[in-house]
């Protein structure tokens, strides 16, 4: 079962998880600490659900010592390429990049493209959709990325599936929010 968009109304469903208590995620970021626990959860609630990981699976992100937003980066690369999420992380906190492991094991910007309506706007990867609209199809595995895009398009693809909204409208509401956990936040409307 995926997300629905959740409002005012009905956040309640936020605090009635049963697992919502092993999910305690260290803050690695001053903007991390800014973020209340119960949409720290809803995020995460909703990357298990995009990957359909059981809770005591997401019980060990807390343990992976990563930014928030990049956790899901972890486990779509390691979902695409077959590579283990632990050697993942274990590399890039050794100080590879997103970009490096991305590039490494396959998971071009083919694959990591979320489409859009052209005349919508990209928010910060905007130059980054000028890529892929001037690029043939064909030719979107040779476009270079940056970490940042990487985590910003999986990032996006997540909260617009779980959500139910478009990827259109994360990326607009992306431009003033400076974490993909604090979007998400903005997303479901909590106060």
């Amino acid at each position: 079962m995926r997300l629905s968009r959740v409002g005012p109304t009905n956040r309640a469903w936020l605090l009635s998880l049963p697992f919502l208590g092993m999910i305690s995620m260290p803050a690695l970021a001053q903007t991390q600490a800014q973020v209340p626990e119960v949409v720290r959860q809803g995020y995460f609630r909703a990357v298990g659900e995009f990957f359909a990981l059981p809770p005591t699976e997401l019980a060990i992100l807390k343990e992976w010592e990563l930014d928030e937003d990049e956790i899901p980066v972890a486990l779509f690369i390691a979902e695409r390429s077959g590579v283990s999420t632990e050697a993942l992380v274990a590399l890039r906190r050794s100080g590879q990049s997103w970009a490096e492991l991305a590039g490494r094991y396959g998971v071009s910007a083919a694959v990591l493209h979320v489409p859009v309506p052209e005349q919508s706007s990209a928010g910060e990867i905007s130059a980054l959709y000028q890529q892929y609209r001037s690029t043939p199809e064909s030719g979107w595995a040779t476009i270079q990325l940056e970490s940042a895009e990487i985590v910003a398009l999986v990032n996006v693809r997540i909260l617009a599936q779980t959500l139910g909204i478009s990827p259109a409208e994360v990326l607009s509401q992306s431009e003033a929010i400076d974490s993909f956990v604090k979007l998400f936040g903005e997303l479901i409307h909590y106060d």
